[in-house]
């Protein structure tokens, strides 16, 4: 081969590359904002839907809770007038179990989406991994040995799910693939947390034991403006002070923790803040509530659903408010002469569902 022609030949190779790989990167870097500004689209759509399902739920439950009210004197209380019966109704029953059910029910939506997208697993609710448990067992002890039911039930709510929390990630092995060891320390301590609660109910006096236990169904009996306004500062603290600073870390977490720590991200810290958030959320419903069963592992996966990607974290809480509020309306009316507590019915919404995830994971070849 002449000079010429190896000259020619090595200013032709790197035009052609060129050109190879110019059409092949170009529909790429045009096809990442097209799909992100879908996702968008979706979950803005979805907000938009499970906030009209959320409205309607709570028209329902307003107008058609236990005894239908007329429309009128029900248009009446909510203006600001006195309607003897149909105020005390509204006020002081309808519309306190609304505003406790819709605010647990977005702590508890929050809470375990936060552990599912953390750990990558959809079975990685507070109720399942045993930190729920934690919280209940607190609670019960506060109830039953030191009489408590003030904010004082909060506070030991908190301990013992920051607690079993801390002991479930020791035993997890701190970090060594956290998703199925933490899963599985968590059924066992959950399972030990279960017994312990039972032994604690066969020391109690019969009333309190009575009241124990439709606490532990998950209630919305005892709902009062009080009640309220505690899960309203307290969730709102946690809420507007530390989930943002949360989500942040969350998205640098996803990326695994080695490329977390080189992107300047102090991996320890952001781990213990987001435990902490994730406990405090599902805590302090279940403080004034009592267990809603499967709230906080529903609305996550029912989230990724309907907007078909990642678990959007406040959309989740958004969802458990919907769930919540949904059940309670059910509850209220799905038996004429009963009056079913709220997590009775998050039960059998829920059972069905995680077999559905079980058989799903196995059609698919994913695992849990």
């Amino acid at each position: 081969m002449s000079t010429s022609e190896m000259a020619a030949a090595n200013m032709t190779q790197p035009r052609s590359t060129t050109e190879t790989a110019g059409p092949a990167t170009a529909p790429a870097s045009k096809a990442a904002p097209a799909l992100a500004a879908r996702r968008r689209s979706r979950v803005r759509r979805t907000a938009l839907w499970m906030c009209l399902a959320l409205a309607l739920a709570v028209a329902a439950y307003l107008f058609w809770g236990r005894d239908r009210l007329p429309a009128a004197e029900v248009f009446q209380v909510l203006s600001g007038e006195k309607v003897p019966g149909t105020s005390f109704i509204i006020m002081s029953d309808r519309l306190p179990r609304i505003a406790v059910g819709a605010l647990a029910g977005a702590g508890l939506g929050i809470s375990g989406a936060l552990f599912q997208r953390w750990l990558g697993n959809p079975l990685a609710s507070p109720d399942v991994i045993g930190v729920g448990y934690g919280a209940s067992a607190a609670a019960v002890f506060a109830m039953i040995t030191l009489g408590y039911a003030d904010w004082k039930l909060n506070a030991f709510a908190l301990a013992g799910g920051l607690l079993v929390a801390a002991l479930i990630y020791w035993l997890s092995a701190s970090g060594t693939r956290t998703g199925p060891r933490l899963i599985l320390a968590g059924l066992a301590i959950g399972a030990m947390l279960q017994a312990l609660i039972q032994y604690l109910l066969t020391q109690a006096q019969v009333n309190t034991a009575s009241d124990v236990m439709h606490w532990l169904t998950g209630s919305l009996a005892s709902s009062n403006w009080e009640n309220a306004m505690l899960l309203l500062a307290s969730l709102g603290a946690i809420g507007i002070l530390l989930l943002p600073l949360v989500l942040r870390q969350l998205k640098m977490l996803e990326l695994g923790e080695d490329t977390a720590a080189a992107l300047g991200l102090h991996v320890g810290w952001a781990r213990a803040i987001l435990v902490f958030v994730a406990v405090a959320m599902g805590a302090l419903p279940i403080a004034v509530t009592g267990p809603m069963a499967f709230v906080a592992f529903l609305a996550g996966p029912i989230t990724a659903a309907l907007n078909r990607g990642p678990i959007n974290i406040l959309l989740s809480g958004l969802t458990g408010a919907t769930l919540v509020t949904v059940a309670n309306f059910f509850a209220a009316n799905l038996f004429a002469d009963l009056s079913l507590p709220v997590g009775v019915i998050t039960g059998a919404f829920g059972a069905p569902f995680l077999i559905w995830i079980l058989v799903r994971a196995n059609s698919t070849g994913s695992g849990a």
